[in-house]
């Protein structure tokens, strides 16, 4: 067998464009509530609180479904699975449209849910798996890279086609992308999973999966910084004012914090054929910690705010990917998408739980209290990481041409 034969399949570009697209219409659409949720609230006699939780319920729904989808994604392949979510987001956007009151809004969000878990990140990732295996590290931090811009892109599209249709307009709106656009490209621009040799079960080319305690440890690790990461970005703003920081210079440092985060994902796709989602996993999670710690001991000074907004957006971006690309060191093929549908359970919980969690927190006990929390969390998290280097499999010798 020849060496060249041995390398990890790469993507073609023409899959990342697609997955691309599709992933930034799929998170941008489903973020619409940051721009119409006055005209929600007014239309259906909801409160603000009400309207937000819509996104909340998504995610719930997402990670609730996804131990269910694990079969269909290792079965059938992730773009059977995910060409059945595209088909069935349509409905929730027209339910979303249509809605009356509270349980109605509610229900198109669960649809939605049911959708999102067959479509966004998670498939996308099992999807890239599916074809390049270990070697799909690059291509998942690349399509991170890109999406983490669908808010920056689906903001102002949301406001401009409300001005025009108002929201249930643009949800409409929102419905045909998802089958006009999303649906085909999914369709006609990614190609069959291959069918399997005669008497192989699908998804059996993975390797053996580790024991069932490195499982936990990675789903525990993961899912400890996305509380921090999920949690604070929400309440970034509130904690900063209760620091001691202006309001005005607190929204401008929460404006950066995006940009940054997106930078340290390019970093992040930069490396990704020099480290692993491990590695990543650990020195993203020092730099939070140490954000976190500036933060704590600086009394709220504008330079240590903005030292902190550096040193966390960068933590926390990082952090982004090695949700994804952490498995990868573990699992190959199948067995990812087995363990990526089980870790999104928990993973998905926690994204609808903390916002709530440590805005109730701030509140009652204050901005001590916060960052106690959440420091101590990522430091597990980044105990965990260091624990799971014993168990990471042997690397094969790498291949020179």
């Amino acid at each position: 067998m020849s060496p060249a034969s041995l390398r990890p399949a790469r993507p073609s570009l023409r899959v990342l464009i697609v997955l691309a697209v599709a992933q930034i219409i799929g998170w941008g659409s489903v973020g619409l509530t940051a721009v119409v949720a006055p005209l929600v609230a007014a239309d259906l006699g909801m409160d603000l609180p009400a309207v937000f939780a819509g996104n909340s319920i998504l995610y719930a729904t997402m990670g609730l479904l996804a131990p269910i989808l694990e079969r269909a994604f290792v079965r059938y392949g992730a773009r059977s699975v995910m060409i059945a979510g595209s088909a069935l987001a349509g409905p929730g956007f027209v339910g979303l449209a249509l809605a009356s009151g509270p349980i109605s809004y509610f229900a198109a969000w669960i649809l939605l849910g049911v959708a999102g878990s067959a479509t966004l990140t998670n498939a996308a990732s099992i999807l890239l798996n599916e074809i390049a295996g270990s070697g799909a590290r690059r291509a998942i931090a690349a399509l991170m890279l890109v999406t983490g811009l669908s808010s920056s892109l689906f903001w102002p599209t949301t406001a401009f086609l409300t001005g025009l249709g108002g929201w249930r307009g643009t949800c409409l709106i929102y419905a045909g992308a998802m089958w006009f656009l999303c649906l085909p490209l999914y369709g006609r621009g990614l190609s069959p999973r291959a069918p399997p040799a005669a008497g192989v079960e699908p998804g059996s080319d993975a390797i053996a999966p580790p024991r069932s305690s490195t499982f936990w440890l990675i789903a525990c690790g993961i899912t400890l910084n996305a509380f921090v990461t999920f949690g604070l970005s929400a309440i970034l703003i509130e904690l900063l004012v209760a620091e001691g920081v202006s309001r005005p210079d607190a929204v401008g440092y929460g404006a950066m914090l995006g940009v940054v985060q997106v930078g340290a994902r390019g970093i992040d796709f930069l490396g990704g054929g020099r480290w692993d989602g491990l590695t990543s996993g650990l020195f993203a999670g020092i730099l939070v910690v140490t954000a976190l710690i500036l933060l704590a001991a600086s009394g709220g000074t504008p330079g240590a705010a903005m030292v902190f907004i550096l040193l966390y957006g960068l933590g926390s971006g990082v952090l982004a990917v090695v949700r994804a690309t952490l498995p990868l060191a573990f699992y190959d093929r199948g067995a990812y998408a087995r363990a990526a549908s089980r870790i999104a359970l928990p993973l998905n919980l926690v994204t609808a739980a903390a916002p709530p969690i440590l805005a109730t927190i701030l509140t009652s006990f204050g901005w001590e209290a916060v960052l106690l929390l959440t420091g101590g969390c990522v430091l597990t998290a980044t105990g965990i990481f260091l624990s799971l280097r014993r168990h990471r499999p042997a690397a094969p010798t790498p291949i020179r041409a």
